[in-house]
């Protein structure tokens, strides 16, 4: 195909317009860099009249709500999905992986959970404490400086508490516990689990001039139109636009590959424009890739040349390698105490008050590291599917409940509100054995060769899921709950989710010292190619018991400043 080459050279390109990617683009544009963002989706703001979905009901919606044309929902604010007409992915050796893409500017930031959790000092030297995988070759105090910053720049709220693996911030005030959260917490501090404020990052208190706060209508999935919350989009690339950044945005813009010179060091990338389907080069002088770490996995690999024959960065055959996303399990209960409550709103955040971070000993347990508890239920907004099959409560309340017409409308209206769960969310150990590689066979609709992925739970993570039903059940007799459907098993691998559905995946690109056991340095910049760096979760060594997006900000921004450093030193 011929390519159209812009004659502009930029500074720096920045593939993906996530957390990496925005932060990215508001810390170099600040520093006076010319930067050209490049997302495979389409423009969008929250704000926007016509797109926003924010205080909708559920009624406006097609099927009142329910994933028909989103997969978390119709008003979700969440273009792509796990399975994309056109982008395929394919899997090998029987693997169980769901890849979620989104396709819009801001990624994932629009629609995640909003959970804001550093890495504590335990999680950058696993391998010190346990054996397995490999440490960090940096250390949380390198870390420490951005976590900082990003807390105040973005604002979240918590508490501080002093634990030694979960580090404190700087915290905006947490919102009080609603009615099924103290119920949580009775039934927690009886199981002898800790409970504490979450940390999530939506703004409970006024921090500038361009963010709203938060006014508690429990809808940050679908982005928020005052930014209250946080999105890449409205709370990092706009404002950098607005104080003066040269910034331009190529939306619906899908990068095939990084190009080199005969040298191979990085010259620009080559995107194909979504709407004229024609293929474009951008020139820059450095690459900076953020478009999650499977996809920039992929732009790696697709990136051959002389120079690279096995693709960017991968004299050490690791892209793609020690793939590994968050272990998920969960379980709901019903709670007899709160049958026939009154109804209020009491929406609250877009998601849960209270937490419990991890609290284990692994030496006194089956299985390494850990995970946290996250918990939901109370008077949300009905949808379509709204609440559980209410006939499996007929051994618990005697009777039959359920029907048609009246007397099913009144014993939703007895059991609204009166269901609790429970998720559990850890840590699973990175292995070069799961992977995701380039399809030999397989192209997408713009003529890109796709992923395959090889993925397997080990015996660690099965353990661990067991072990958070035990948790999940203790937690739900200590509040007096009644725990619905069967217990998972081993042979359902104890109820684990399919890898992938977490939406946490790290490690295809990671870091290290050693440029033959790893992708990047510890700057997350390429050890073959000094112009090329990765601000997504790619160079991750491992995972950590909390949410990745908070090190993925702190990390961009610290390899952001070493940018321009080098720059300025005209090292690169």
């Amino acid at each position: 195909m011929q390519i159209k080459e812009s004659p502009e050279t930029f500074d720096v390109i920045i593939v993906g317009s996530g957390a990496g990617g925005g932060m990215a683009t508001k810390i170099l544009s600040e520093a006076g860099l010319n930067i050209a963002v490049i997302e495979a989706g389409p423009f969008y703001d929250p704000a926007d009249p016509v797109s926003r979905t924010q205080l909708k009901w559920s009624y406006e919606s097609p099927r009142r709500g329910a994933g028909s044309t989103r997969d978390f929902g119709d008003f979700d604010a969440a273009y792509g999905g796990w399975d994309i007409e056109g982008e395929p992915y394919t899997k090998k050796h029987g693997t169980k992986f769901d890849w979620f893409r989104s396709r819009m500017l801001g990624g994932r930031t629009n629609h995640w959970g909003r959970i804001s959790l550093r890495f504590g000092p335990l999680d950058f030297k696993r391998k010190s404490i346990d054996g397995l995988g490999d440490n960090w070759p940096i250390s949380y105090e390198d870390v420490k400086p951005y976590y900082d910053k990003v807390d105040k720049l973005i604002g979240v709220f918590g508490s501080k508490e002093n634990l030694p693996n979960d580090p404190d911030g700087f915290f905006l005030p947490a919102p009080k516990p609603r009615l099924h959260e103290l119920y949580y917490i009775k039934g927690a501090r009886k199981a002898n689990i800790p409970v504490y404020p979450s940390r999530l990052s939506i703004l409970t208190k006024p921090i500038n001039d361009s963010r709203g706060v938060c006014f508690y209508c429990a809808q940050c999935s679908r982005s928020c139109s005052v930014y209250a919350d946080f999105s890449s989009g409205s709370c990092l690339i706009f404002p950098a636009q607005k104080s003066g950044g040269q910034i331009k945005l190529y939306t619906n813009s899908m990068v095939r590959e990084v190009v080199t010179d005969d040298s191979g060091k990085a010259t620009g990338v080559i995107f194909i424009n979504k709407l004229d389907r024609k293929e474009y080069k951008l020139n820059a002088k450095v690459v900076v890739l953020a478009a999650s770490a499977c996809s920039t996995a992929r732009i790696l690999l697709n990136s051959k040349s002389k120079v690279h024959k096995d693709g960017l960065g991968n004299s050490s055959g690791l892209v793609g390698r020690y793939l590994h996303d968050s272990t998920g399990t969960d379980r709901v209960a019903f709670v007899p105490e709160l049958m026939n409550r009154e109804t209020y709103n009491e929406d609250g955040v877009g998601g849960m008050h209270v937490y419990s971070p991890w609290w284990g000993n692994h030496k006194k347990l089956n299985f390494p590291r850990g995970y946290h508890t996250e918990i939901w239920g109370g008077l949300g907004m009905p949808s379509y599917g709204f609440g559980f099959n209410i006939t499996g409560l007929n051994k618990f309340i005697g009777g039959q409940v359920g029907g048609y017409g009246n007397s099913l409308r009144d014993d939703i209206k007895r059991f609204y509100g009166a269901v609790i769960g429970i998720a559990g969310r850890g840590e699973s150990i990175p292995v070069e054995s799961n992977y995701c590689e380039i399809d030999p066979d397989v192209v997408d609709e713009w003529g890109i060769p796709v992923l395959r992925f090889h993925y397997e739970w080990s015996q660690h993570e099965k353990l661990q899921a067991k072990h958070m039903h035990q948790t999940f059940e203790d937690i739900f007799d200590g509040m007096g709950a009644q725990v619905l459907g069967d217990r998972p098993n081993k042979e359902n691998d104890y109820g684990l989710l399919t890898p992938g559905r977490i939406i946490h995946e790290v490690g295809t690109t990671r870091m290290g010292d050693d440029p033959k056991k790893s992708v990047t340095n510890k700057y997350q910049q390429l050890h073959d190619v000094d112009n090329v760096f990765i601000v997504d979760a790619g160079p991750f060594v491992s995972q950590a018991d909390k949410n990745p997006t908070w090190t993925i900000l702190a990390l961009s921004w610290r390899t952001c400043d070493y940018i321009v450093s080098e720059l300025k030193k005209q090292n690169i």
